[in-house]
């Protein structure tokens, strides 16, 4: 993003990057109050920025610090929840992939959490919750699955 002598910021606003995310995900409020400081700076004198325009730009950085407060919040109300459905896990008999691609079926001895994912572990194996396939009702005894 570059800023013009005028004032005006020259940008792809809305345009996704070759990764699929927005380029203004990264934006945090200090870098955006530098883009406006900068844009203070070097707005024409004869022709300066409107206080209505200064006030929008104000808005959008409490816009931005407010989402970026309120993903970090969903972020862990998520992450609780699946702590908590993966606690109801333990010691209850499972079906899934384990995370080598292998089929597996067994008892959930442990949770964990690995960079935000939820890992039950079977033994020595672990499964991601969203690879569990079937959750067998407590007191299921281990059956292991018959090959074909």
């Amino acid at each position: 993003m570059q800023t013009s002598a005028t004032g005006g910021i020259q940008g792809t606003q809305g345009q996704q990057t070759t990764t699929g995310k927005d380029a203004y995900d990264s934006l945090d409020v200090s870098q955006f109050i530098k883009l406006l400081v900068t844009e203070m700076q070097n707005q024409d004198p004869l022709n300066p920025m409107d206080n209505s325009k200064i006030l929008e730009q104000i808005s959008q950085i409490k816009a931005i610090a407010t989402n970026n407060k309120l993903n970090q919040s969903l972020d862990s109300l998520q992450l609780q929840q699946n702590v908590s459905a993966a606690n109801g896990m333990l010691d209850r008999v499972i079906s899934g992939l384990t995370d080598k691609s292998a089929w597996i079926t067994g008892k959930v001895d442990k949770v964990s959490i690995a960079d935000g994912a939820i890992k039950l572990h079977i033994g020595q194996e672990t499964v991601s919750m969203k690879n569990v396939s079937e959750i067998q009702p407590e007191g299921t005894p281990i059956v292991p699955p018959t090959g074909n």
